[in-house]
């Protein structure tokens, strides 16, 4: 048994019950919080905050990834390359992570993650997170389903 592959593993799955996590708490925000709060600046933070959470955590994923087969990430515009490799099956290296259909609506969220890090706002456009929400609905079961089958690969990779 490969101990670094059941490492990897191990944070790929524990990371994807935490998308899960952020994505239900999503889903009940926008459904109770939301009606009760309103759509208001406040409510807006919360869901910004969430939509940067879910994005860290499959970047983190993906960093994860990237270590162990030793994918090489230049110092520039690394976080958008490292999405963009996930992609990638690299022949004798390993399966993509996510699919293209995947790499589009995570790139909005890449976008917005970056811009919420860097911009610092405390009033969102509402009608920009319900944009990013449709986008996170399309990616969450696109990556559920895409980390399920590279985990399938790296089971393969280490046979008990």
């Amino acid at each position: 048994m490969n101990a670094a592959i059941a490492e990897l593993t191990a944070a790929v799955r524990l990371h994807q019950q935490r998308l899960g996590a952020v994505h239900d708490t999503l889903e009940k925000a926008l459904a109770d919080e939301i009606n009760r709060l309103g759509r208001t600046p406040v409510s807006a933070l919360i869901i910004a905050g969430l939509l940067e959470n879910y994005y860290t955590c499959v970047e983190t994923i993906f960093l994860r990834i990237s270590q162990h087969f030793e994918n090489r990430l230049g110092p520039e515009r690394w976080h958008q390359d490292l999405l963009q490799k996930m992609t990638l099956d690299v022949e004798g290296v390993r399966a993509a992570a996510i699919s293209e259909a995947a790499f589009a609506p995570l790139l909005e969220l890449l976008r917005f993650r970056h811009f919420k890090r860097y911009y610092f706002e405390l009033e969102y456009d509402w009608d920009r997170l319900d944009f990013l929400v449709v986008k996170l609905r399309q990616a969450h079961p696109l990556v559920t389903r895409d980390l399920a089958r590279f985990r399938g690969f790296m089971d393969a990779l280490n046979p008990s």
